[in-house]
């Protein structure tokens, strides 16, 4: 067992220094015995002695005469059992930032340097898909219709259907039987730099399905024209990778490797399966136990997909992703193979460019009829997946249907959208400064102005489908393994948010920032919003940067335990 962990540290020390500054969340399926546990929560104290009781103090760590970092003696409001925590050595040069607020009320209960600015991640995403909320309410949802052009006789459509993007996330594509999406705690759009990636067992091309039957339902049976995807609803970009309105599978062609004979190429498979991508394994099996390190997925012209890489061979089946560069090519390319499907022929060169040039302008579009509709989830659901996995891209993409709101397809306007949503809520608007809704480098907030959105969000009619949205401690998503045997476990609710950086001049892992925030139910009987965040911390190992996960959440359950 240990050999397989350190396999996965290797690869996930590979990834993670490959993100260099990237919004992760480090969720750690498989890790946490060894990365997660390892940091400890229970270390040696440090040279400082710790009181015993929370009494007043500054809340600053100050200097020593020498310049040597003080540990936290007290912090009012704090109890004792989170100082051990936060005076580890690996947090020695950094500095922790905490605001709680009674949500019933309004009462400050701990305030660490609340009102200062720090990065905090993917946290933002309480921002972006927050505006969002309060702006269309939860049960909201966008409809993706497919228009018609042409004239239809005998079954045959002498013209083109029109797949118009409406910014749904999922497109049908990660739906229960029960109407709620579905998600893994490591989804798929981390499979590259986490190891421990899973899929739901959804057909990514349920939606796509679905409109086909419609068009063949409405009474066509072949297209004399094209199918081409219009994405022009808005415009963006995220980390160098497309935001765009048509989501299929997250834009995203799953590769699963599974292990073979020791010396032999390991099997990949592609999911889903849409021309004229294949696969080439180049990954090698090696001996159990061994090292599994698989690159992410790369494409020639052609579509072949290729990884390499080895893969022990007692591995689990390990999951990668590759990423299009030009979303709408595929989803047209998927959507004409499930008219095939369906039983309706399409004459055009289904692996063609979509030839964008050729639509009407937007507004002609629009008036043309439509011969299939779908539904979005429920915005809701939406939010779920975004915050629950961590989603960046579909964070962002709900900035951009912010600004499609308001008639621009540019992206960024999205961002002054949410400012807006959120100064006619109540927020002190001037306690963050946001580039993005993803929560990449170089998005600021404070941790007071974090809890009042929680405070704001506590206060709505659907208070409570807004905290169902949020990773719960030690139960599921970002927060699955973290604390799973605290008394807190299951009471608190909350957003992570990871920045990692490389400190190429020490070697060493940098912990740019660690957040938390959201709600907890207290130990006893309180409602509490809360923001946890660690900037700054070092470490020489993978296992120290994991391990601040599952720190911050020590903390947040100490505060749970002692209120």
């Amino acid at each position: 067992m240990q050999n397989h962990l350190g396999a996965r540290l290797t690869a996930a020390i590979a990834g993670l220094r490959a993100l260099d500054v990237r919004a992760v969340d480090l969720r750690t399926a498989g890790l946490h015995a060894v990365g997660l546990r390892a940091a400890g929560v229970l270390v040696a104290a440090s040279a400082v002695a710790l009181t015993t009781g929370c009494v007043a103090g500054s809340p600053a760590t100050p200097s020593s005469p020498t310049g040597a970092p003080v540990a936290y003696s007290s912090v009012p409001g704090l109890p004792d059992a989170a100082l051990p925590v936060m005076n580890q050595p690996q947090y020695a040069n950094g500095r922790w930032l905490i605001s709680v607020a009674d949500l019933d009320t309004g009462e400050v209960l701990i305030d660490l340097d609340g009102d200062r600015m720090a990065e905090p991640g993917s946290f933002v995403k309480t921002y972006s898909a927050g505006a969002a909320w309060v702006k269309w309410g939860p049960e909201s949802t966008v409809t993706t219709p497919v228009k018609s052009t042409g004239t239809v006789q005998d079954g045959t459509l002498t013209g083109d259907l029109v797949l118009v993007g409406a910014g749904d996330l999922t497109l049908g594509g990660r739906t229960k039987p029960d109407g709620t999406v579905d998600y893994t705690d490591l989804d798929h759009n981390d499979a590259n730099p986490l190891p421990g990636a899973t899929l739901t067992p959804e057909d990514p091309l349920a939606g796509l399905d679905d409109l086909a039957a419609q068009v063949k339902a409405s009474g066509i049976t072949a297209v004399q024209g094209d199918v081409v995807v219009d994405d022009r609803l808005f415009e963006g970009s995220l980390d160098e990778q497309p935001i765009t309105p048509i989501i299929v599978n997250q834009n995203l062609i799953d590769v699963v490797v599974t292990p073979g004979a020791i010396g032999q190429p390991a099997a990949a498979t592609l999911s889903p399966v849409v021309a004229p991508w294949t696969i080439v394994s180049d990954v090698q099996t090696v001996e159990a136990g061994g090292p599994t390190s698989i690159t992410a997925p790369v494409a020639d012209a052609d579509g072949t997909i290729r990884v390499s890489g080895t893969i022990a061979a007692d591995s689990e089946a390990q999951l990668k992703v590759y990423a299009f560069a030009d979303p709408a090519r595929f989803a047209r390319t998927a959507f004409i193979e499930a008219l095939g499907r369906a039983g309706v022929t399409v004459s055009a060169d289904p692996v063609a460019p979509n030839p964008e040039t050729t639509l009407p302008e937007t507004a002609a579009v629009a008036a043309l009829p439509s011969v299939a509709e779908l539904v979005s989830l429920p915005l809701g659901e939406e939010v779920t997946y975004v915050m629950k996995i961590s989603y960046n891209r579909g964070a962002q993409t709900l900035v951009c249907r912010l600004a499609a709101a308001a008639g621009s397809t540019d992206c960024d306007d999205g961002m002054a959208q949410a400012h807006d949503i959120w100064a006619a809520a109540g927020l002190d608007v001037t306690g963050a400064s946001l580039i993005d809704g993803s929560g990449l480098s170089g998005n600021v907030i404070t941790p007071e102005n974090a809890v009042q959105i929680q405070s704001i969000m506590a206060a709505r009619p659907d208070a409570e489908a807004w905290k169902a949205t949020l990773p719960v401690l030690g139960v599921d998503g970002s927060l699955a393994v973290v604390q799973t045997e605290s008394p807190a476990a299951g009471h608190v609710f909350a957003k992570t948010g990871t920045l990692l950086g490389y400190d190429e001049f020490n070697a060493r892992f940098r912990l740019i920032t660690k957040t938390l925030g959201g709600v907890m139910e207290t130990a006893g009987g309180r409602r509490l919003a809360f923001t946890i965040m660690m900037n700054q911390g070092f470490s020489a190992d993978a296992a120290g940067v994991l391990g601040a996960n599952e720190d911050v959440g020590a903390v947040a359950a100490a505060i749970q335990q002692a209120y």
